[in-house]
């Protein structure tokens, strides 16, 4: 469909082509030059970690990052309000996703739910910054799973450059993954990242993002002579240069991007907030976020297909973020989940609805939605609750 308001366009300038360009016109290490480690100390240096290492999805950086931590036969607490790829990288990896509840403020996991499904064969809990909110008891969460010797990863795919008391995401858990995809922060079209402060797990996800090989220190493998040993079952899920290069150029004006991500978000939350019926997240005392999408919750699943219907049909997207994960069928057929096993994160499903946010949303694009949702609560009969395509 052909959005008059989509639910999000990339923000791009001039600079980012000439970065891709420069690459392709180099005519040769597309997928191995310099721009990869410069792309890998830059977002060490942003979010403040020792090591950084490029991936070619957030999905392969988190399948990654758990095999480096070696989670096989174990079991690992994840929320299942969140994208599936969270859950499935645990599977991929070898372990076993428990999951657990979320909570209301930020949508990011209920520390007490997560006490209760520890197990002495818990390896690991992953807390979801959702849409860029840091999550509420990440700083409880690793002072827990420090005392119970777990580890606690942050799938941070939606939150770069969101802090806790200007400390950033990224650095409360042991290790922390981040996404490059095309409706992120900052864009390679596709692309991840694992930033750690560990150089023992930083060289292990080195060697099985590519192949398990051992890289010569002077010279890479497309300009060495030389035969390489080979020490993991690794994969390719390496990035190429030309992303790197869009990466740098990217990250070069994330503050300015966030700044009008945000000043649209709280312009949104000011206005929405004045209609009853709509809820809107807003930001905890010390916490900043960085809006990577933006999502009201409404009193029933009725109301949400409802506005959702009624806002597609007047050409603006809204979509849902998320679904439960534990009610996908693979989770249903492999491991015996059914409905309301998680009743909170079912209900906040059936209430959430994801409106259209990016960098240069015009305000007149802002009032034209504003107005709608008005315009949809002022009805005496809305729509009815059909399917939503």
């Amino acid at each position: 469909m052909n959005w008059k308001i989509p639910l999000f366009k990339i923000y791009w300038e001039e600079d980012d082509i000439e970065a891709v360009s420069k690459v392709i016109k180099s005519g040769t290490f597309w997928s191995s030059g310099p721009e990869i480690e410069k792309f890998e100390k830059k977002i060490a240096d942003f979010v403040g970690t020792k090591f950084a290492l490029a991936f070619n999805s957030g999905t392969t950086a988190l399948h990654t990052l758990l095999l480096a931590h070696d989670i096989k036969d174990k079991d690992v607490i994840v929320p299942s309000f969140t994208f599936i790829a969270t859950a499935n990288a645990v599977l991929l990896a070898g372990g076993t996703p428990i999951f657990a509840e979320s909570e209301s403020e930020t949508l990011a996991l209920d520390i007490d739910d997560v006490k209760k499904k520890i197990t002495d064969n818990t390896k690991a809990i992953i807390v979801v910054h959702y849409a860029g909110y840091p999550a509420k008891y990440v700083e409880e969460l690793r002072k827990m799973a420090d005392e119970k010797n777990i580890l606690l990863i942050e799938d941070a795919a939606e939150a770069l450059g969101s802090s806790i008391k200007e400390k950033k995401v990224g650095t409360f858990g042991h290790s922390a993954i981040f996404s490059f995809c095309q409706n992120k922060i900052i864009t390679t079209g596709e692309g991840g990242m694992i930033v750690t402060n560990s150089k023992a797990i930083y060289e292990k996800a080195k060697h099985l993002r590519s192949h398990g090989r051992v890289e010569f220190e002077e010279v890479n493998y497309f300009s060495s002579k030389k035969d390489n040993d080979y020490i993991l079952e690794g994969n390719n899920f390496r990035i190429s240069s030309i992303s790197a290069a869009l990466g740098i150029s990217q990250l070069n004006k994330i503050e300015k991007i966030i700044e009008m991500r945000r000043k649209n978000a709280h312009y949104l939350n000011q206005e929405l907030s004045k209609i009853k019926g709509v809820a809107v997240l807003h930001e905890l005392k010390n916490h900043y976020s960085v809006f990577q999408f933006y999502s009201i919750l409404l009193k029933d699943e009725e109301t949400k297909k409802s506005l959702q219907n009624y806002l597609n049909d007047k050409g603006i997207m809204a979509k849902v973020y998320f679904n439960p994960v534990h009610l996908k069928t693979l989770y249903k057929d492999k491991f015996g989940y059914k409905e309301y096993d998680l009743p909170k994160t079912e209900n906040l499903s059936k209430r959430i609805l994801t409106l259209p946010l990016y960098p240069n949303l015009k305000k007149e694009e802002l009032e034209n939605m504003i107005q709608e949702i008005k315009n949809f609560f002022n009805m005496k009969n809305p729509p009815s609750n059909r399917e939503v395509s």
